[in-house]
């Protein structure tokens, strides 16, 4: 008891003491940020909110119609062709996005004198525009004979391919396409992380004889797996809302057979003319994206923390 009798029982937080604290003048500086965020934020969330209740142009008078937009949505027959095509997206973007980063990071990492360039090099498709790039790869992938790709193949005497004229490789045509865009950013924040690795365990897995594949199952994946996880998430999210690719290569064909949920979207608000069926699909899309993140995060914290 003698001992705790000089230690002070810690102050309740009044309203008054967190004025004498700075804290009035705090949130004075902090306002004018939270009514920017707020307008330019949550007030479009919530305009989207009422706006899928109605029936709008945006030149008339808005009509209330309750959840007859979200009736609509769901009548459509080609919503079940838009989410098929995006969850194909989905799965062929990690089967061919996912590791290209993980793998070129380890590669660079593993260079000496070369690094900065390799980095450099890499991280170059980045820059380029990506309507550009986009435009860029239609030409490749022109499906007569002068088509870059077609060309290729015409030297070991196959060919030419419709490519993303044909129903079977338009997907796996866009997401390399979209792979070779942005695996560069990607690629330098594996390399980042890369570098947190204690070098110790590298040199003592050499003097082993480890080879670089049992250095990074052993090793890299482990110091890098709460990355990764971060990395994987964000990918799904970017490409469940992929719609400049397909919609400036195929235009949504051949036969729908390209056409994604923000392509869907888009053809409601500026095609249709529909601006509430519109906001509705949008947020059955964000609901959608909020419920995958939630189950993502929920099934990878275990792994993430041991």
């Amino acid at each position: 008891m003698s001992g705790t009798r000089g230690l002070t029982r810690p102050r309740s937080r009044t309203p008054i003491t967190w004025v004498r604290r700075g804290g009035l003048s705090t949130l004075v500086f902090m306002l004018p940020l939270l009514i920017a965020f707020g307008f330019f934020s949550w007030w479009p969330i919530l305009r989207s909110v009422m706006m899928s209740l109605q029936r709008t142009n945006f030149v008339g008078a808005a009509e209330w119609i309750g959840w007859t937009n979200f009736i609509n949505v769901f009548n459509d027959p080609l919503l079940a062709t838009a989410v098929w095509n995006t969850t194909q997206y989905t799965l062929v973007s990690v089967l061919i996005g996912f590791p290209v980063p993980i793998l070129l990071a380890i590669f660079i990492g593993e260079l000496r004198r070369s690094r900065p360039v390799a980095s450099v090099l890499v991280y170059l498709p980045v820059i380029i525009p990506p309507v550009v790039a986009v435009l860029l790869w239609k030409q490749f992938y022109a499906p007569d004979a002068n088509g870059l790709f077609n060309q290729v193949l015409g030297w070991f005497g196959a060919g030419p391919l419709g490519w993303i004229n044909d129903v079977d490789l338009v997907i796996p045509a866009i997401i390399v396409q979209a792979t070779w865009a942005g695996f560069g950013g990607t690629t330098i924040i594996y390399l980042a992380a890369l570098r947190s690795v204690q070098t110790e365990l590298y040199e003592a897995a050499e003097m082993d004889g480890a080879k670089i594949w049992r250095r990074f199952w052993h090793i890299t994946l482990p110091q890098m797996r709460g990355v990764m996880l971060i990395m994987l998430l964000l990918q799904l999210i970017g490409v469940f809302q992929i719609f400049a690719e397909p919609y400036i290569m195929t235009g949504g064909g051949p036969a729908n057979r390209s056409v994604s949920v923000l392509m869907l979207i888009y053809r409601y608000a500026f095609i249709q003319g529909d601006y509430g069926k519109a906001t509705a699909l949008s947020l059955l899309l964000a609901l959608a994206l909020s419920l995958l993140s939630a189950l993502y995060l929920w099934a990878t914290r275990r792994w993430s923390q041991t």
